[in-house]
Formats: structure tokens, sequence, C-alpha cells
């Protein structure tokens, strides 16, 4: 597999690319509003861009279905489910929830259930290891950890209490 460089740019978002093997430099820009930016440099040319792409984050996401993507992630999340009982989720916080707006304490997720959140993803920003008294809001990512009977239980409680 090719060597993947990653190259911060402030205020932007970050930059992936690598090498073919014959030579072109193939990228993407992740641009820190969801906009992808995908572009080939010729061998040749290694600093001249041949062909630059905008895509939403909605058609990166097809794209990478079509690259093959799905395949992995399915194949990860069977790795991930094979811990005996143990299973990982992320859940979606919706506008509606009774808890958009208040604490993951006040859901009372792992009393409950056992669950444990382990991670909070707002937009691009991930909050790990979040307490009881992280707020939680309406469109984020719960990434929860538990059986999957607790985490169906977490699903219900985020959709109505």
């Amino acid at each position: 597999m090719a060597k993947i460089e990653e190259t911060q740019l402030p205020g932007v978002g970050v930059r992936y690319e690598f090498l073919t093997g014959d030579g072109q430099r193939v990228g993407v820009v992740h641009h820190r509003g969801g906009r992808r930016e995908v572009f080939v440099c010729r061998a040749e040319e290694p600093d001249s861009v041949a062909l630059s792409l905008d895509m939403s984050e909605d058609e990166a996401h097809t794209f990478g279905e079509m690259m093959g993507v799905a395949t992995v992630v399915e194949k990860l999340a069977g790795l991930q489910q094979a811990v005996e009982g143990l299973a990982i989720d992320w859940l979606t916080v919706g506008e509606p929830s009774p808890y958009a707006g208040r604490t993951i304490g006040d859901a009372r997720i792992r009393t409950r259930t056992g669950v444990s959140v382990v991670a909070v993803i707002r937009g691009e920003t991930p909050f790990p290891a979040p307490g009881p008294e992280f707020h939680i809001e309406a469109g984020d990512k719960l990434v929860v950890v538990g059986t999957p009977k607790g985490i169906e239980v977490v699903t219900d409680i985020l959709a109505s209490g």
C-alpha cells in the first residue's frame, strides 16, 4: 500500500496525498466545512495540478463507496463485534431528543444500561472521555461501548427519554 502523507493546513483543513506507481501525486484536501477537493498532479510536473474536483461531503462519501470503502468499514465493524458480548456504536442525537441541550448525567445512560459514552463527536471535533457534566447537542454523535442490548436501550433513551 502506498504511504499517505498528511499535512495540516491551518485555517483550511487537512491535505492527504500519495504517489502512484507511475509517479502521479493524488490527494484530497478535507476542508473544515466538509467540502473535499480531490487533485491529481502529473508525474513530470509534480507541483502542477492536472485535475481538480470539488465534492460535497455527501459526494465524497459516494465516491468512497465506489472505491470500496464500505467493504472495509463492514470488515472493521465485524472485528469490533468479535469481542464476546462487546459492541461499539456511534449514535446520533436527533433534534427532537429530550436530552439535546442537557448533560450526559441527565440521561443516566451508564446507570440505566451499563453502556459507557467513551467520546462525543461534534461536527469534526472529538471530545474523548466526556464526563457526566458534558452537554449533549442535537447532531452530536455519541461513541458508546456496551452490550448490544444496552446500546439498543440507549438508542431508545436518546429518542424518547
